[in-house]
């Protein structure tokens, strides 16, 4: 039976059961140390939480095609299977969500972020007070992922990377500095325009297509806009806004990356339910996509592989709420 991915601020059961999850998967010894992933320093146990921080560095640091440039397109963002991807990504979080809580009903929940990005002041919004996902500093202090450097079984960031810093190991509170790469988040008139169809000037008919060659970062599309490496800037936005440990390869570190996917994973649910459920490249265009085009292996060190079609429909698995 398909769960039921709900609205994070509306229903505060969801909530506080995400909350709860998050802080069990960060407290769970994975059978994996650091150094099988070749971080260095000592060996130290991986958190299952924190195997989702590692499987998302990786794929952005994994150049498609290989050998090439990550600012091209990488494993995971960049190219069509941003979207499949990160399904995928959620899809494995919310069954060891499940798991932890023991609630095989649990759907993850998402924050709509349209919503905040019409307010004067986005950091006033409900998301950000102490019982939802607390506020910004460095490190966060208030809500349920505050750091106590006094509490080693609390929210504690082990693993992170910046600019021209590879993964490391390290040991401290989670960053946010909300407004530091984006002035706003994206308002509900930015996510109309990503749907609106209409022929120019009034509109792009492109958004119709999932994707377009050469399937660059920038190419024409709705996975493009969606992405955000067109348009308004929609989910490439948010991660800017947030900040902190939102904007670097290591942004699983921060819960609200869950809730942010969630969120964009809805809207290209929405946009399939108009469109269809296609995809684009096939498996016609050139080996250098691997990874990419239709019938690729996504491959996780968490659970068994799938490929872009096989999220094409989920419907069997989740359901959202409330689809745009």
């Amino acid at each position: 039976m398909a769960v039921v991915r709900k609205n994070i601020i509306t229903n505060p059961a969801v909530r506080d059961a995400f909350i709860e999850g998050v802080l069990r998967l960060k407290r769970e010894d994975s059978t994996l140390k650091t150094t099988a992933f070749g971080i260095p320093g000592p060996p130290a146990p991986v958190r299952t939480y924190d195997l989702f921080v590692i499987w998302h560095y990786r794929a952005m640091m994994t150049p498609v095609p290989p050998n090439g440039d990550t600012n091209i397109r990488n494993a995971a963002h960049r190219g069509p299977v941003f979207l499949p991807w990160h399904r995928f990504m959620l899809n494995l979080f919310e069954a060891h969500l499940q798991r932890v809580l023991g609630d095989p009903g649990f759907g993850l929940p998402y924050w709509d972020w349209s919503i905040d990005g019409s307010l004067p002041s986005p950091e006033t919004a409900l998301i950000w007070k102490p019982d939802f996902m607390g506020g910004q500093g460095d490190p966060v202090n208030d809500g349920p992922f505050a750091f106590n450097p006094g509490d080693p079984n609390g929210f504690r960031v082990r693993l992170d990377s910046g600019p021209n810093v590879n993964l490391r190991q390290t040991d401290r509170g989670l960053r946010r500095a909300f407004a530091s790469g984006s002035p706003t988040l994206p308002n509900a008139l930015d996510v109309g325009a990503a749907y609106n169809t209409l022929p120019a000037p009034f509109g792009d008919p492109d958004l119709a297509t999932y994707d377009f060659a050469p399937w660059l970062a920038n190419s024409r599309g709705f996975r493009s806009r969606l992405e955000g490496f067109t348009g308004t800037g929609l989910h490439n936005q948010v991660h800017r806004w947030i900040g902190g440990d939102m904007a670097p390869a290591s942004s699983p570190n921060d819960p609200v990356f869950y809730l942010h996917h969630a969120n964009v994973d809805r809207l290209w649910e929405g946009w399939m339910n108009r469109h269809g459920r296609t995809y684009l490249p096939s498996m016609a265009e050139s080996a250098d996509l691997l990874g990419h085009r239709i019938d690729d292996p996504l491959i996780s060190p968490l659970g068994a592989g799938a490929t872009p079609r096989t999220t094409l429909d989920n419907t069997a698995l989740f359901t959202y709420d409330v689809v745009p």
